[in-house]
């Protein structure tokens, strides 16, 4: 695999609902889908990016340069990490202070959202 990256620019945002797409470039590996072939969307006129036709969930960034996939698509995302930010002039400001927010586990919200104890995913599973 290639470097990994967060991308700050305008379209990346949208195209993850979020405020940075987190990438690894695939440009050498060899890209086998275990599911479906992802649908994709020509997002501007160099760029398509692939995303799950059954749930939405983004999965690639496709430019001629070669092909990026969500770091959170992996099985194992942790043991991607980003080395570089690109469109940093996008970047969120808030996003400075992330680190100094206070921190909680899913079930410490146990009493705010009791429904958490049942939630059962529907999403494909890590090591399929």
């Amino acid at each position: 695999m290639g470097k990994a990256s967060v991308c700050h620019c305008r379209m990346c945002q949208k195209a993850f609902g979020n405020v940075f797409a987190p990438l690894v470039s695939v440009r050498e590996a060899t890209l086998t889908w275990t599911k479906a072939e992802p649908a994709r969307f020509q997002s501007s006129n160099l760029v398509k990016r692939g995303f799950c036709p059954t749930c939405g969930t983004p999965l690639t960034y496709e430019a001629p340069d070669g092909v990026a996939v969500a770091i959170g698509a992996f099985d194992h995302p942790e043991g991607i990490e980003p080395v570089i930010q690109f469109g940093v002039e996008g970047r969120i400001p808030w996003m400075d202070h992330v680190n100094v927010w206070p921190l909680r586990t899913t079930m410490e919200d146990i009493e705010a959202a009791p429904f958490l104890d049942n939630l059962i995913s529907y999403q494909y599973p890590d090591e399929d």
